[in-house]
């Protein structure tokens, strides 16, 4: 398995596209710019199999349909931001004015709970990660050793909580029990900015000390 960042959109959220040997790739958090993620994909020769959202603030979502209905493949998002994708009041686009008011179908598939999910012959783990907001997942592949982790975790930081929906404490907790427990080689792709480690952020992460 191999994985590429990508950062797309008016807040160069990362976008990452997860490969295997035979071509089938997954695509996670295409935040806007859809004509680079092709650009990619095109060069690569890869054939992707779906777009899986972290979570659904609008600089996560915004070349969902056009990758979507480009590609023909499903979108996977978590049950409590299902709503998100259609209301600019909630995905956070009507607010923050950084493009236009972002409106995206509905999800194909709705995730509801942890579980082991198999999606274009890939195999990952999902774990809620909620704080962030209510609806945050984490996709690990414990098999290539790392996880995508949106917008829970960075390097050096954790996600804001002064967004509808944002809990500090719970974002902690999710920290804590779901991502410190996996390995502490696995390498974490967070929503923005550079690549860590779960060891590097349990080592110098000022927001976790305590843990």
């Amino acid at each position: 398995m191999e994985w590429y960042q990508l950062p797309l959109g008016p807040l160069q959220t990362n976008c990452y596209i997860v490969s295997k040997s035979d071509g089938k790739c997954l695509i996670f958090d295409p935040g806007g710019e859809a004509e680079k993620a092709i650009q990619y994909i095109t060069e690569k020769n890869l054939k992707p199999a779906a777009v899986i959202l972290t979570h659904a603030h609008f600089d996560h979502i915004g070349a969902v349909d056009d990758l979507r209905e480009h590609y023909t493949i499903p979108v996977y998002v978590h049950e409590k931001e299902a709503k998100w994708l259609l209301d600019p009041a909630l995905n956070g686009s009507q607010f923050f004015r950084v493009g236009e008011l972002i409106r995206i179908k509905p999800a194909d598939h709705i995730l509801a709970i942890e579980e082991r999910l198999a999606v274009g012959g890939m195999e990952m783990e999902i774990y809620e990660t909620p704080g962030h907001s209510p609806g945050s997942l984490s996709f690990y592949f414990p098999e290539s050793g790392f996880v995508v982790a949106g917008d829970a975790l960075f390097q050096g930081s954790i996600g804001r909580t002064d967004l509808p929906g944002g809990d500090h404490a719970l974002l902690l907790q999710s920290i804590h029990d779901k991502l410190l427990s996996l390995p502490e080689e696995t390498v974490v792709l967070p929503g923005h900015g550079p690549v860590t480690s779960i060891q590097h952020e349990m080592d110098a992460n000022p927001f976790l000390n305590g843990f």
